[in-house]
Parts: structure tokens; C-alpha cells; sequence
């Protein structure tokens, strides 16, 4: 068995993390001899940027996959802070479905995947107020962390360290932070990272300029790049069928919640980079010029080398397995070698081209996807050897619990041995979830108390099973995670990780509940079952001034997954107010709090959140009228629940639906965000729409990017959508028109309306727009020019045209009263002598 130092642990989980998702590895031919050919390459890269999608996947992949170098990615951030094209999720839990989007990036394009603990709040102007908002010293603990752990030759930075430019105030933070690791990571800085790593100098750091840092692609080429490096990453790679730029299109096409899917390209094409820290190039073509990356790097490497490039030589396409003997040959020289960093590195990487040539194949499943820790599961063990290697499976460890189950058999040449284990889940165990949300984190930082952990870019899974075999007498441990496997009718063979949950969970239907009257509430709390026969009592925490009946609900639930719904009756005070509520179940002494998120969408693995189950009650002024409304979706977003939760009659409208006819029983329409660069058939009905507004109704378009679909005409007047945003959410706000109905009916708006927003007061304003337009705000970030696009009012015919950049997508979800009160005031901007106003403060 191998004995890990605590430094070579921490190399070897983090290599874990990316080499084994939860659908087995099968490579094809030519993807095992890539892999092979990547053993004698000893030269890394490290990609530093701040988000996902900032990443150069054209870059990484070439440098992985044509230089066979070691390439990482370290985003700064999870993206949390962006918006989401594919659902409602948005923060912690969007920064789940980006952490998965870049490592499925990384498993197509070659590349690894890390983080720091620095939190994306959302939209930045310029570096010194991100560096404010994180906390400077962690983040760049963090950068430092991440270059000793990974011990890249090169570092290569996505933006500029010497200009902010018009970039976000994220892109410069991150390469300032990492031009001061540069020097740092050799220094004996951040000592208490020094007992799991070594300081650790880089050779060279690059700035990667592109044509947007220059304004347009015509300026970027007349640009002078006489002293860039030039990289021709418009490769094609025969054995794989694709080009450089192939690969790097479908990498990127994994970032789904921005919309990125991108198209593959072929011919020639390059990069440039700029030295900015290091030793000079005389080879601008050789970013490695000077860098020993063969095995003579390390003490005793010479013979492994040229063994390698023997079997290399030798490789026989149609039988990989020919090469298995004299890999087992070079793995045993590499045991001999003095322990450090590409000891660690090359080991694993061999072990898998051991694997991968042998066809052998190793699983654990288990026909549950969740578990409740102290329970007992069945293990599936499958293993099979297919080719003439002599492969015993000598035993099987679970872990973390280190139970051993003996097994003394022969792998023959395909011929399946399957079998099962019994396994208790031992108390060791933790629930699954992001660690890096387990704890209360901060504006704009995650909390990670473990050292070991920071940057790791997974949720770190304990239900493992080693395989202990002898592969031609040498012992090989071969670690696999515990998954979940099952045959869909449609889909075919499913992979899912087998995830531990508590026993009980709890959940409210609504992330907010509005109270806009004295009147009790009837509120539902969902139990959900983990584990059979649940026996308990469910409680909802309020504090004494509001009133809830009854004070606790038994209950009892047969089956596992069994889930029920229970109501409690709540009366609000009669003051204004914003409290938590909270659910839990008192179960066998114990109390339980946890709500189970489940996160699920085909193009990423599926994941599970738990956190605090509660919900946001609010108590506050707000007069509606009984406005019928039609709901256009657009990049998703909670909106229109919380239209509901103020008691407007509301129905999602399909664009293709849209007709004079059909629109004739609405009151209102209202398009979500995005919806014009998302949804291609919305150019076809906008003279419907506008016609709906001229017939004396109100249509209320939410924001847009400036990227808008061919031929879109926004709105009935010229508007033209700009780049402008406030993202200092509280910022001060000036009313540009005090007297309009917007500000006064039938809620009276003031500044306190504006005060608790969250993330920022709006984005993509427009800067010019027609004078039938009345822009009703003003507001500007600190020393910066005012704003006016954020709410813009027409009227046209006998109805009102409303194009607004506030982010109600954010702050209605959060249950912000002034977000409230406001978008009460645009759906009563019609015939509001006419309406009956309702829900009104006694």
C-alpha cells in the first residue's frame, strides 16, 4: 500500500477531483496514446482569470493537448453572481451549476479546474472596490495557495494588471492578485500553507491580450505584437478528428447558463502573450524555451524517459495492451525516484494509462441515489480485464469507515467478475453538499476553515471503494467513487453519485411570503422523508410578534422519499416587518433544519445543496389593483412567482400564442429579462404588442443586453440600450419626475423604498431614448456621471410603454418592499381612475 505525506495527499486529491467524474472513463485508442504521449512532458501551465467563461479554452486546449503540458484553470470565482439562461437558479446555487459547467470545460478540453474562496457579489466597476468587498489577503492567500499546489512553470493572465480599461472590476482584481503571487509564492509567505506545500517560484507570467482589450478585431490586427509570443493554436489533430479550435468550441459550449454554446472552427489561427514577469525569451515562439520539461528534471528521471519513449515508438493502435508491460516497467522506476511534485503527478497519470491499456474496467454501484448515514447499502462491484495482463483483485476497502472485504480473484481475459458487498454507513460521514457553503460566508467570500480544501472544485465525496489489485505482480490501489446506476427507457445507461442525506428534511414552497394586510396566512412546510419510517414533530420558528397556530404538527412517514405537505396558520403583526421563518423536525431528540436543493440539468452532473430551511416573511404596506397579466419568460427568472404572492392574476404566455385575440384579456404584459436576445419569434409579434399597448394597456419590458436579435425594434419610440449600470445597490436615487402616477399611485415611492437592494440597483440602462419617453430616476455609482435609463414611461395610444433596467429579477425574490411597491406602481399605470384597489392597509 502507498504511504502519502500530507503534501502528496493534497497533490493527489486534487488530481482525483478531475481525472474521475461520476460516468466512467472508456478512451478510445488514440486518446490512451495521447495519454501516453502527455507521461513525458513535465512542464505545467496555470490560467488565472476571475470567473467561468473568462477562461481562453482555445488555449488550454492546446496547450494540454498539443504540448502535452499540465494546464489548469484557476477562476477566482464560481460565477454566482451572473445571470442564468437555463432556469431560475441564481447566487450560491448558480455558482453550483457554473463550478460543474467549467469541470465538464475541463474534462473536453484537457484541463483542471480551481478555485479560490472569493465570492462573485455580482458586477464591479473597478478593482479597488472588488479588492474591498473580497477580502484582498484570502483572495490572494488563495493565489498563492493554488501556485505553490499546482507549481506551474508559467502562469498566463487573461487581463491586464496595468489597466482597468472598461473591464469589470473582477478581471482587473485577478490579475493584479496574481502578478503579486508571482513573487510571493517563493517567498515564505502565508506560513501556514507550509506544512501541506512548498514555496514555489514561477518562471515566466504572461499577460493574453485579444482583439476586445483594443476595441475592435481591425484595431487588434494593426496593433504592433512585434514583442508578443505568438502560439499557433489552429492545430489539427489527425488521431482525434479535430481541430485545436473544435475541441475548444464544444469545452466552451459546456458554459450553458451564460449562453455560450460557440461553433468550431478550423485553420490556422493565433494567440499572443505578453511577457510581463519572469525570464526573457530569445524564442518568441517558446513560451518553454530555457525549461527542462523532459524527465531530466528530476534526479534519476533520464531511463524513465527514454523507457517512455520506447513504448511511445512501440505503440500499437490496435492492441494498446502490448505497451502494458513496460509501463508497469517505467510506474516501478517512478516508485524509486526521491518523493516530489512530478513523483506525485506522473504516478497517477501512469496508473491510468496502465488502466486504460489493459481495459480494465472497475466499478462500484448502487441502485439508490441517496443514503442516510448509519444506514446500510449494497454495493455493486464490477471488474473486468480485457487483455492478457495478469490482473488480480486482492481486496476491497470502503471508505471512510476502512472496512476490508477479501477478495483473491483472477481477472481473465473478459471474463466479468460481479459481486456484492454490504457496507455501513459509518458516522464519519458527512451530508453531501458544496462544502464551500456548509458554512456562513460573506458579501464576497466563501468560508473554508480547512486549508486542505480551498480551491478544491468539486463537493468533496467520501463513499469510495479502492481496488486493491496486483497488475503483473505490482500492487495497484485503483480508488472509485460510490455511484449511482440505473437505465433510463429513453436515455439508456444513467450515471448519478450516490449522495448522503440527512433523515429528514424540510421545505417551504416560497422563498418569500408577502403579508399586505393584517390577515392570517395559511403557510404550507413540506417534510420530506431520507430514510424509512420517519416518526416526528414539524415546528415553524417565528419570532413572538407574529402568531402561529398550531405550535407543532406530528407526523409520520412510511417510506423513504415519502414526502407531505403541512400547514400552519400565521398572523402578522400590524407594523411593517421582514423576518426569517424557519422549519425544522424534532426526530429521535434531534433536531433537524435542513433543506434539500436538488440541481439538475443534463449537461452537468446532478448536485445537492442543503441548506437552512427558511423562508422570508414580509409585512408590508402595498395597495394593488386586479390587473390581469401576461408573463413572457425570458432568461428565467422568479419573477413571476412573486407577482403571484402580491395576488395578481398572472399566466405565462407562450410567444408563439401571441395574437390580437389572444393578448385582448390581458391587462398587462410584462416580458422577462433577456427576453428580446432570447427569443427569436418576439421580432414577429412586437406590432401585436404594440397594438396591446395603443388599445390602452401597459406592456413593461424588463432588461436587456445590447446584443439584441436582427431587426428588433425595442419599443414603440427609439430606444438604444447602452452598457450603463448602478452597481452600488445603495446608491442614492433622485426622483426626475416627483409628480408622475409612477411614484404615486397607488403607492407613494420615496428613497426608502431603494434601501436594502441587493447586488445592484440595475444594469444595461439605455443612454438615449425618445422624448416621448420620462425617465423617472437618476442614480450613478460614486464619481461617475448620473444615470437616467433605469425606468423609462411612454405613453402611446391609451395605453403606457415601460422599458426598466432595475433589477427586479434579484430583488423580487428576495422580497425587497420598495422593488414591491414599485412594480405595483407600473401594472396600475392603465386606467387607473378606473381600477379598484385592493390589499389596502387597514
Amino acid at each position: 500500500m502507498y504511504q502519502y505525506s500530507n503534501k502528496t495527499f493534497i497533490l493527489f486529491l486534487f488530481s482525483l477531483q478531475i481525472l474521475w467524474g461520476q460516468k466512467p472513463q472508456k478512451p478510445n485508442s488514440a486518446e490512451i496514446y495521447n495519454q501516453i504521449q502527455k507521461l513525458n512532458f513535465l512542464g505545467s501551465v496555470l490560467y488565472i482569470a476571475a470567473h467561468p467563461d473568462d477562461e481562453n479554452t482555445k488555449l488550454i486546449s492546446y496547450l494540454s493537448n498539443e504540448k502535452k503540458a499540465r494546464t489548469a484553470y484557476l477562476s477566482l470565482t464560481r460565477g454566482d453572481g451572473g445571470q442564468n439562461l437555463i432556469g431560475p437558479e441564481l447566487r450560491e446555487q448558480l455558482g453550483v451549476i457554473r463550478t460543474q459547467e467549467l469541470i465538464e470545460a475541463r474534462k473536453i478540453d484537457g484541463g483542471e479546474q480551481y478555485f479560490t474562496r472569493a465570492n462573485d457579489f455580482g458586477y464591479s466597476k473597478t478593482p479597488k472596490e472588488t479588492l474591498q468587498i473580497w477580502d484582498k489577503n484570502q483572495v490572494l492567500s488563495d493565489v498563492v495557495w493554488a501556485i505553490r499546489k499546482f507549481q506551474p512553470d508559467i502562469i498566463i493572465n487573461r487581463f491586464d494588471h496595468r489597466t482597468s480599461g472598461n473591464t469589470h472590476g473582477h478581471h482587473s482584481a485577478s490579475a493584479l492578485l496574481s502578478v503579486e503571487s508571482f513573487n510571493l509564492a517563493s517567498s515564505d509567505a502565508y506560513p501556514e500553507q507550509l506544512q501541506f506545500v512548498s514555496p514555489w517560484q514561477v518562471t515566466r507570467q504572461f499577460f493574453n491580450p485579444s482583439y476586445w482589450f483594443y476595441g475592435s478585431q481591425e484595431k487588434f490586427e494593426a496593433a504592433d505584437k512585434s514583442n508578443f509570443c505568438t502560439i499557433p493554436i489552429g492545430v489539427f489533430y489527425p488521431n482525434l478528428g479535430q481541430s485545436n479550435n473544435e475541441i475548444s468550441a464544444l469545452s466552451r459550449s459546456r458554459h450553458q447558463s451564460q449562453g455560450f454554446g460557440s461553433t468550431g472552427s478550423r485553420g490556422q489561427e493565433t494567440e499572443y502573450l505578453e511577457l510581463i514577469n519572469g525570464i526573457p525569451l530569445k524564442n518568441k515562439k517558446d513560451i518553454f524555451e530555457g525549461i527542462d520539461t523532459s524527465w531530466n528534471r528530476i534526479k534519476g528521471g533520464k531511463p524513465i524517459g527514454d523507457l517512455i519513449n520506447k513504448i511511445i515508438s512501440n505503440y500499437d493502435f490496435n492492441a494498446p495492451s502490448t505497451s502494458v508491460s513496460n509501463l508497469i516497467k517505467a510506474y516501478k522506476m517512478i516508485q524509486s525516484l526521491e518523493d516530489s511534485h512530478w513523483k506525485t503527478i506522473k504516478s497517477e497519470e501512469i496508473k491510468n494509462c496502465i488502466i486504460n491499456c489493459s481495459g480494465l474496467y472497475l466499478e462500484a454501484s448502487v441502485n439508490q441515489q441517496e443514503a442516510t448515514i448509519g444506514s446500510s447499502i449494497t454495493v455493486k462491484i464490477e471488474a473486468i480485464n480485457r487483455s492478457d495482463a495478469k490482473i488480480e483483485l486482492v481486496n476491497l476497502t470502503a471508505l471512510p469507515s476502512k472496512t476490508s472485504f477479501p477478495q483473491g480473484k483472477m481477472l481473465k481475459n473478459n471474463i466479468p467478475i460481479k459481486s456484492s458487498i454490504s457496507l455501513q454507513l459509518s458516522g464519519e460521514l458527512e451530508h453531501t453538499s458544496p462544502y464551500w457553503l456548509k458554512e456562513k460566508g460573506t458579501l464576497g467570500m466563501y468560508t473554508v476553515t480547512e486549508q486542505e480544501n480551498i480551491g478544491v472544485p468539486d463537493i468533496i465525496r467520501q463513499t469510495k471503494i479502492i481496488f486493491h489489485t496486483l497488475i503483473n505482480g505490482v500492487d495497484f490501489p485503483i480508488e472509485r467513487t460510490i455511484v449511482y446506476k440505473n437505465n433510463h427507457p429513453v436515455k439508456g445507461e444513467l450515471y448519478q453519485f450516490l449522495d448522503i442525506v440527512p433523515e429528514v428534511t424540510t421545505s417551504f414552497p416560497d422563498n418569500v411570503v408577502l403579508f399586505n394586510n393584517n390577515n392570517p396566512k395559511t403557510i404550507s412546510v413540506k417534510v420530506k422523508a431520507g430514510k424509512d419510517d420517519i416518526n416526528g414533530l414539524l415546528q415553524l420558528e417565528l419570532p413572538k410578534n407574529w402568531q402561529v397556530s398550531p405550535s407543532e404538527i406530528p407526523f409520520h412517514l412510511k417510506k423513504k422519499g415519502a414526502e407531505k405537505a403541512f400547514t400552519f396558520t400565521v398572523t402578522p403583526p400590524t407594523e411593517p416587518a421582514e423576518v426569517w421563518a424557519k422549519s425544522s423536525v424534532t426526530y429521535n431528540n434531534k433536531k433537524y433544519d435542513l433543506e434539500q436543493v436538488s440541481i439538475d440539468y443534463p449537461h452537468i452532473s446532478k448536485q445537492q445543496v442543503l441548506q437552512t430551511a427558511e423562508s422570508k416573511f414580509v409585512k408590508l404596506d402595498l395597495y394593488i389593483g386586479p390587473q390581469k397579466i401576461g408573463y413572457i419568460m425570458g432568461a428565467g427568472d422568479a419573477v413571476p412567482s412573486s407577482l403571484l404572492q402580491m395576488g395578481y392574476d398572472l399566466f405565462v404566455i407562450d410567444p408563439d400564442d401571441i395574437s390580437d385575440d389572444y393578448l385582448a384579456s390581458f391587462d398587462v404584459i410584462i416580458t422577462g429579462i433577456r427576453a428580446y436576445n432570447t427569443i427569436e419569434s418576439l421580432i414577429n409579434k412586437q406590432q401585436i404588442l404594440f397594438n396591446f399597448v395603443k388599445n390602452g394597456k401597459t406592456m413593461i419590458v424588463q432588461y436587456n443586453t445590447p446584443s439584441l436579435l436582427p431587426g428588433v425594434q425595442l419599443g414603440p419610440y427609439p430606444l438604444f440600450i447602452s452598457n450603463d449600470r448602478v452597481t452600488e445597490e445603495n446608491a442614492s436615487v433622485r426622483f426626475l419626475a416627483p409628480n408622475h402616477s409612477v411614484l404615486n399611485y397607488p403607492n407613494k415611492i420615496t428613497a426608502a423604498d431603494f434601501k436594502g437592494w441587493t447586488q445592484e440597483q440595475g444594469l444595461y440602462y439605455p443612454n438615449e431614448f425618445d422624448s416621448a419617453f420620462t425617465p423617472i430616476l437618476s442614480s450613478n455609482d460614486t464619481d461617475e456621471t448620473p444615470k437616467n435609463g433605469a425606468l423609462l414611461v411612454a405613453p402611446y395610444g391609451k395605453g403606457y410603454y415601460v422599458y426598466t433596467g432595475l433589477s427586479f429579477f434579484r430583488e423580487l425574490p428576495e422580497g425587497i418592499s420598495g422593488a414591491y411597491r414599485i412594480m405595483a406602481n407600473l401594472i396600475s399605470l392603465q386606467n387607473r381612475d378606473k381600477e379598484t384597489i385592493s390589499h389596502i392597509k387597514p
